[in-house]
């Protein structure tokens, strides 16, 4: 036995066999960890575990009734899961499978974002890899969300695994010949009206959908968060304003995606997909499409080639995308209408953008403060021009 401390966590690293005639050393063993790490959280990591008997899972056991959180125990072979299984222990304690390793040498980069990157595997398979090493619990996160939409009558690509690849993890999907709306784009630029028709409709589609109260956050209360984060560039007018227009916004249970853009749609078998569900919550349509400006309009403002560059799609293409979008999704409205929901589309997007770019860190360096000053020149302009930010689902 060995141990690592990480952060707040006190990694013990099991190997070999626990039975009968080392339990009690291991106990007293866990026994010391626990007494010089009080405020630590206790993980076990087994990977090189080989067997654990009866023995064994009493020790395991006494330590996690020790424990103030469930004790977890990570990368658990197929044996030793099946020995958790059999004995119920599964049940008892936060057991995770050792994931299996995957390498993306050679593999097809179907699409880069903020997170990760999309890879194709083979025909049926493709992998998001995530850039932070830290990625695990937002990757389960999005698989729990994904089954919630999914059970909601969404067409969502849900993860069927988790893998390892090199230093980072990465999210498993089974695709069949699929393609993200982006790329079918590029490559049927003569059905243009068509494909943008499809994906304002599937947002539609996706906004129609409700959940059960306390299901998923409330999107408001994300943005709230963002204005707390960008106090330090915000005027206290703009900011209680601000604050005022999200704060009054009423609760909503109709699913809000977060980050709907094109490459987030797959096509496939003929239909719709969601993929990337980390953002999922609940709130006014205003909360997705604010995402949809960002990627078509704003990214391209004081970068005229971002979009050629990260989407493979013009800036001329990317204004007409989002114009038709808007026209698609209010259903043929009067551009009067039409102006006022981009008003209040832009004021969130204004402040999505603002924390991707100050707080997040997204994009060149040298672009950031002429961005900062352009997003706020543009908040100033906009933000006493409404009286909320509703734009509601008819």
């Amino acid at each position: 036995m060995y141990i690592k401390k990480k952060n707040s966590n006190v990694i013990i690293y099991l190997d070999g066999r626990i039975n009968s005639d080392n339990a009690t050393q291991l106990q007293q063993e866990l026994d010391k960890v626990l007494a010089e790490n009080p405020e630590k959280t206790i993980i076990l990591d087994v990977e090189n575990l080989i067997y654990i008997s009866s023995a064994g899972l009493r020790v395991l056991l006494r330590l996690s009734k020790k424990l103030r959180n469930p004790l977890t125990v990570q990368n658990v072979t197929s044996e030793i899961y099946e020995i958790f299984y059999m004995t119920g222990f599964t049940e008892i304690l936060c057991v995770k499978k050792k994931l299996r390793e995957l390498s993306i040498d050679n593999c097809e980069i179907l699409g880069r974002g903020a997170m990760g990157t999309v890879y194709r595997v083979d025909e049926d398979t493709i992998v998001k890899v995530y850039e932070s090493p830290d990625s695990l619990p937002m990757i389960e996160n999005e698989q729990k969300r994904a089954k919630q939409a999914f059970l909601k009558g969404i067409p969502t690509a849900i993860s069927f695994d988790i893998v390892k690849v090199g230093d980072k993890y990465g999210a498993v999907f089974e695709l069949l010949k699929a393609t993200t709306f982006n790329d079918l784009l590029i490559n049927n630029t003569n059905h243009f009206d068509d494909i943008v028709r499809q994906y304002a409709y599937f947002i539609r589609q996706v906004h129609s959908v409700e959940v059960n109260r306390g299901e998923l956050p409330q999107a408001k209360n994300v943005f709230l968060g963002y204005l707390d984060a960008l106090r330090n560039i915000l005027s206290e007018d703009i900011y209680n304003r601000l604050f005022y227009l999200f704060d009054s916004l009423p609760d909503s249970l109709h699913i809000i995606h977060g980050d709907i853009q094109m490459k987030n749609v797959m096509y496939s078998e003929g239909e719709p997909l969601l993929i990337d569900m980390d953002t999922l919550s609940v709130g006014d349509p205003v909360f997705d499409l604010m995402g949809v400006f960002i990627t078509y309009k704003l990214f391209n403002e004081d970068e005229p080639n971002n979009t050629d560059v990260f989407l493979g799609l013009s800036k001329e293409l990317c204004d007409n995308i989002w114009e038709k979008t808007m026209y698609y999704y209010f259903d043929n409205r009067c551009s009067e209408t039409l102006s006022e929901a981009e008003n209040k589309i832009k004021i969130v997007a204004y402040v999505r953008f603002l924390y991707l770019i100050s707080v997040f860190n997204i994009g060149k360096d040298e672009l950031r403060q002429l961005r900062i000053d352009h997003t706020l020149s543009h908040l100033h302009k906009l933000i006493f021009q409404v009286s909320s930010l509703e734009i509601g689902l008819d």
